[in-house]
Parts: structure tokens; C-alpha cells; sequence
């Protein structure tokens, strides 16, 4: 199986919208160029800027003739009621009305979780949430498991991002200890990719199919933007193995294909 992740978009409206929505049509036309095509898309959070329910409806006009199933992961700068008024009943949310949900694939289970606290920059997932995600996970122990959300769950060392993660991280790694069928975590925020080890599996972040974020160890910095190449991430499932492939689509000759 085949699942690719793009991560931040923060597609808006007005006079800054062009630039983020050329972004990721342009990376979703690079997915369908893949031979073979990717099963599925998961983007990771940060699907609009402001959370406004125009956005969405942008959002939407991008995603909607795309042909290949494409799972929304919500994130810090999303709006949950908004989202669900866009999106809910349909596969781009599983089909349900929550803003997290699992999609069995014949050869995986796509896992989505929803880490946004209204007004904060940083994530929590909470017990209730936490508790579903165990279950779900137990619901179908020999299948591979993929579990996305938006922040990431381990201190990276870039100061200003890491103060900006997931509050319940060690009860996230509990529960994803207790299944070895999970092959990936995948989570964004951080606007880089990144790999680390976490609870018994790998955690990789996308980067932006927008703009990417600084890159500062220094506690004494403020992160800022930078023009770095965007790209995204290849999960190649295969039984009990995931092996992540990045895939670069601005500053690359790499095909794409309109939709």
C-alpha cells in the first residue's frame, strides 16, 4: 500500500490566497504522476489558515475533482465546527461527522486524530480520544496501522516549535506501545520533515506544500519563513514494514498531472 502525506497547506482567500492553493494543487497533481498511484492521501492539519468557512469552500474546490481518496487530518490553525460543516459525511472525513476516524484500506488502517485546543497553538488529544484510539487499534491487530495527527508527539529541538506540541504525548506513546502493528506515526506542524523513534515504531513530519518553517536551535529565536523547496511524504507499506520516501515538487523536474 501506498499512502502519501502532504502536511500545511493553509490554503485562505483574498488577495494571499494563489500562492498556498498553487502549492498544493501542485503536489497533489505530482501524487497522481506517481506510477503507481499512491491508495490514498492523508494531509496533516493546518488545512486553512484562519479556520474561516470560506476557506474551506477553497479548500474543497481544490480537493474535489481529485480522483484518488483523500483523508483531513485538522490542526491548530483549523476550525473543528467549520470543518465539520464542510466536510462532515463525507469520505474526506471517513464518512462520519468527527473530526478523528480510521478508514480500513484492504492492506492497512489509516488512523486520523484530532489535537486541537480552540486558540492555542499547541495540540491535546485527551482521554476520551486517547481511549478510542486503543480500541480501534485492537480492533484489527493484523493489519498494518498508520496513525496521523497533526502535532508531533517528541521535542525536535527547535525551541519555538517544540513549545508548540502535543501537550499529552506520553499517553499517545502508552497507547501506541501497547500495538506493534503500527508501522508510522505521521504528523506536521513543524513545516520540516523529521524522523525520530517513538513508542516502539517511527514518527516522520511532512513539510509544507507551501512554505517551510525556519530552522533555529537557539532558545533565544523566534522561527520565521523561508523558501525552501516543498515536497512531501511516500509511505510504502508492505505486511509489517513502512519505508518513507521524500518527494520533492517545486524546485524539481518531476512530472505532474492536471485534475
Amino acid at each position: 500500500m501506498l499512502v502519501a502525506q502532504l502536511s500545511d497547506p493553509h490554503l485562505t482567500t483574498g488577495p494571499l490566497a494563489a500562492e498556498p492553493a498553487a502549492g498544493l494543487h501542485r503536489a497533489l497533481g505530482r501524487v497522481l504522476a506517481l506510477r503507481p498511484r499512491p491508495d490514498c492521501v492523508v494531509i496533516t492539519g493546518d488545512l486553512v489558515d484562519h479556520g474561516r468557512p470560506d476557506e474551506y469552500l477553497a479548500l474543497r474546490d481544490v480537493i474535489g475533482r481529485f480522483p484518488l481518496p483523500i483523508h483531513l487530518v485538522p490542526g491548530n490553525h483549523d476550525d473543528r465546527e467549520s470543518l465539520l460543516d464542510t466536510f462532515g459525511g463525507t469520505p474526506w472525513l471517513g464518512g462520519g461527522f468527527s473530526a478523528y476516524y480510521h478508514v480500513d484500506h484492504a492492506a492497512a488502517t489509516v488512523v486520523v486524530l484530532d489535537s486541537l485546543v480552540p486558540g492555542s497553538g499547541g495540540g491535546r488529544l485527551g482521554e476520551e480520544q486517547l481511549g478510542w484510539l486503543d480500541g480501534v487499534l485492537a480492533g484489527r491487530p493484523d493489519a498494518p496501522a498508520l496513525v496521523f495527527v497533526h502535532h508531533p508527539p517528541v521535542v525536535v529541538g527547535v525551541p519555538a516549535m517544540d513549545a508548540l506540541g502535543l501537550a499529552d504525548a506520553d499517553a499517545l506513546a502508552e497507547v501506541i506501545g501497547r500495538h506493534r502493528h503500527v508501522v508510522r506515526v505521521g504528523a506536521g506542524h513543524l513545516h520540516r520533515p523529521v524522523t525520530a523513534a517513538f513508542a516502539g515504531t517511527v514518527l516522520t513530519t511532512a513539510p509544507s506544500t507551501w512554505r517551510q518553517v525556519s530552522f533555529d536551535m537557539r532558545p533565544d529565536e523566534e522561527i520565521g519563513w523561508v523558501a525552501e523547496p516543498t515536497a512531501f511524504l511516500l509511505h510504502l507499506v508492505d505486511g509489517g514494514t513502512c519505508v518513507t520516501h521524500t518527494i520533492q515538487v517545486s524546485h524539481a523536474a518531476g512530472q505532474t498531472c492536471g485534475f
